[in-house]
Order: C-alpha cells, then sequence, then structure tokens
C-alpha cells in the first residue's frame, strides 16, 4: 500500500471531520462524498466492526501512518504499561514529524514529514531524516541552521499560534523540546482510541 497522495477533502469528508486542517470545501459540503449528496440514499447504521475500521482508518490518515506501520505501533503500546489506547496515541504524538508540526516548524504534517526527509530538522544536533523517529522526553528538536530562511518555514513560524503542554518553543533559536508523553486530555485529535483497540483485539 502506497501513501495517500489523492485528494485531501475527499478523505475529509469521509470521516465528516476536517483532519487535514481548515478546509473551505469542507464548509460547502459536510456530508460525505458520492454522486448525489447526501440524500441519494439511505445509509444503514454503522455495524460495530464498521466504525472500529472506520476510527483507525481515520488515525492512520490523520497521523500519516502506513498499515504495516500502525499495527506495529498498536503491539508496541499493547506490550507497554498503560491504557493501550492512550500509548497509541502517544506513540503517534512523539513521531518526529508530527512534533515538527506541533511546534508549529510546518503548516502541516504532510509538509513535516518533507522537511524532516529532507534534511532540514536537527535531533539533540544531530540531522535526522527518518519522519517515523520516536522521540523521547528531554529531546531537542531544532530546524537546521541553514534551513532556517526557508519561505516555507518562516511562513509557518510566523502564523503559528500552536502551543502545547508537552512540547516547548523557542522562537528565536528556532528550537522545542520533547518534555514528555502527552496525556490524553492534552490530545486535541478526535479519535475513539478504544474502538481501534477493540478492533485489534479481536
Amino acid at each position: 500500500m502506497a501513501r495517500y497522495t489523492g485528494p485531501k477533502t475527499r478523505i475529509a469528508r469521509k470521516f465528516q471531520e476536517a483532519i487535514y486542517g481548515p478546509d473551505k470545501w469542507m464548509e460547502r459540503k459536510p456530508h460525505a462524498p458520492g454522486q448525489h449528496g447526501p440524500n441519494a440514499r439511505r445509509r444503514k447504521k454503522d455495524s460495530e466492526y464498521s466504525s472500529q475500521l472506520r476510527e483507525k482508518q481515520k488515525a492512520k490518515y490523520t497521523y500519516g501512518i502506513l498499515e504495516r506501520q500502525f499495527e506495529k505501533m498498536f503491539h508496541t503500546a499493547a506490550s507497554k504499561k498503560g491504557i493501550t489506547g492512550e500509548v497509541l496515541l502517544q506513540l503517534c504524538e512523539s513521531r518526529l514529524d508530527n512534533t515538527v508540526f506541533r511546534l508549529g516548524i510546518a503548516p502541516t504534517r504532510r509538509a513535516a514529514r518533507q522537511l524532516v526527509s529532507h534534511g532540514h530538522i536537527t535531533v539533540d544536533g544531530a540531522v535526522v531524516n527518518v519522519p517515523s523517529y520516536g522521540l523521547r522526553p528531554g529531546q531537542n528538536v531544532s530546524v537546521r541552521e541553514r534551513s532556517r530562511s526557508l519561505e516555507t518555514i518562516t511562513n509557518s513560524v510566523s502564523v503559528s499560534n500552536r502551543r502545547f503542554d508537552w512540547l516547548e518553543w523557542n522562537p528565536q533559536t528556532m528550537s522545542g523540546r520533547y518534555i514528555a508523553a502527552p496525556e490524553r486530555a492534552q490530545i486535541p485529535e478526535n479519535i475513539r482510541e478504544q474502538l481501534i483497540v477493540e478492533l485489534y483485539s479481536k
């Protein structure tokens, strides 16, 4: 399975939620995609399995993770202490590309992934070009010195006002720190992680 590079609005409409950020088309057509609109046919009530699968797909698209990666993360979460669903989301949040997005260095997770892949981001002073790299509490994430003048980065940093309790950000040095794994209540994503746990537990 290749990484999804198709229309983002179609996926957002599928879940009836702007998972990729503000979208003017979502405001105009908030219903699921279809040839003749929301009332073309009466939709059947989702089955339990359908709801669980839908939630897993939403999480995968939100964080930009492939099926095999996501399943591996679930098994890692299940082997750790704590609530499996919460640990799973913490692992998603600790990914380097997601942290770059959360710090405001990139406007979207997709853009953050590209910045990491192209070697514009350092972790504890060393260039890391693996978007799925899992950060540990206390590690520092910075924009590489020669990359700080990139228009994509400067524009994103100048307009970003996102701040999260588990991250520190210094705009002067364009660096941040991953303080600790976030608690579930701190993660803003609308994902019902318990359904994902139930799906994989079958």
